[in-house]
């Protein structure tokens, strides 16, 4: 069970009012999950979900590439409802199936070109080590471009933060638990 619901609407403030008006009126039509605690803090809300509108869906990133990052940020995590939403999201997006079982698995996919690579290269490194060495970086910049870095540490910044809020206030469990991220370490955590 959560910890938090979406209050209902009859006891929200008007700037949460506000800020679900915006989030239902943007390019998602709804509230995303981690909305509903962000909602305690409005401008969060407001701010957070606009974030994750231009991270998610404006960006030079082609879906597959997004997806793919935000895939190992939810993997890094274990966000069983990121990890839920963006599976669906990355197969729609033309991701390889074999591809998400691997990075489930925690174990190096076989990757389709030089952006796919540096994505993964990129994400797995930053989120492990919290730096991208310098050869590194070079690959990412001829894959990506400079913007495309930019924009991927962004992606990453941003669903990291998904991740926390939705693992700490166990948002979409339990009927998002993905049983591919049952981690031994994790057995016995409340889901």
């Amino acid at each position: 069970m959560p910890r938090l619901d979406l209050p209902p609407e009859e006891a929200m403030t008007e700037a949460q009012k506000a800020a679900v008006a915006e989030a239902v009126s943007g390019i998602r039509g709804r509230v995303p999950a981690p909305m509903v605690a962000w909602l305690q803090n409005p401008e969060l809300a407001s701010r957070g979900q606009k974030l994750g509108e231009l991270l998610r869906y404006q960006t030079t990133l082609e879906p597959r590439l997004s997806e793919l990052a935000i895939l190992v940020c939810g993997r890094h995590w274990t966000s069983h409802y990121e990890w839920t939403a963006h599976k669906r999201e990355g197969l729609k997006a033309g991701m390889d199936p074999e591809v998400i079982a691997a990075i489930a698995a925690r174990r190096t996919p076989s990757l389709r070109d030089a952006r796919e690579q540096a994505v993964y290269d990129v994400s797995t490194t930053l989120l492990s080590t919290g730096r991208v060495p310098k050869p590194l970086y070079e690959a990412g910049v001829a894959a990506l471009g400079e913007r495309g870095v930019v924009e991927l540490v962004g992606i990453l910044g941003y669903y990291c933060l998904v991740a926390l809020t939705l693992n700490t206030f166990e948002l979409g469990i339990p009927g998002s638990i993905a049983p591919e991220l049952n981690d031994p370490e994790f057995a016995g955590a409340s889901a």
